[in-house]
């Protein structure tokens, strides 16, 4: 049986006066082809942008561990002064631990409110609906927090693994 498409292709290649098909010069889709070719577009985009995403995060992770490695390093004597007076492990971990998220939040909040001003300016321009999902603000703070805690681990350890005398020794 023959389909309306290819009652189309065979007229506009008796107008075009083609009789090898392969040398046609247009291509008929259907809407279901073109549906799938923007699901495959999407899907690609979506791939991209996962990819982007996940080196950004890992690269932001590894800078809040070095700065957080920074801040042990220049507050070793503190941390030897408070171990020395009775802190314990748990309690210089669980302080290096917050410093780390409240870092992380911040960048967080920062880029929740450059990502809202850019999108709304990008939906002013392109006349484009501006929606704000809650979902995607808490999946940030929540992903934020976890960088923070993935991140701030190693050295929240090893500040909480510090001797005491040597760290009060160290210049």
């Amino acid at each position: 049986m023959v389909t309306a498409q290819d009652e189309i292709g065979y007229f506009l290649l008796s107008r075009h006066k083609i009789t090898d098909v392969s040398k046609a010069d247009f291509t008929i889709m259907s809407q279901q082809d073109m549906i799938n070719t923007i699901t495959s577009t999407t899907a690609t985009f979506t791939t991209l942008l996962a990819g982007v995403a996940a080196i950004s995060l890992l690269v932001g992770g590894i800078g809040i561990m070095n700065i957080m490695l920074v801040t042990v390093t220049e507050r070793t004597r503190e941390i030897g002064l408070r171990k020395a007076l009775g802190a314990k492990k748990k309690t210089v971990t669980t302080q290096f631990l917050i410093e780390s998220v409240i870092l992380t939040f911040t960048g967080g909040i920062l880029g929740i409110i450059f990502g809202i001003i850019t999108s709304f300016i990008i939906a002013k321009v392109t006349s484009s609906l501006f929606i704000v999902s809650p979902t995607s603000v808490f999946l940030a703070f929540i992903v934020s927090a976890g960088i923070g805690i993935l991140f701030g681990w190693y050295p929240a350890k090893k500040a909480a693994n510090l001797q005491p005398i040597e760290a009060l020794r160290y210049e």
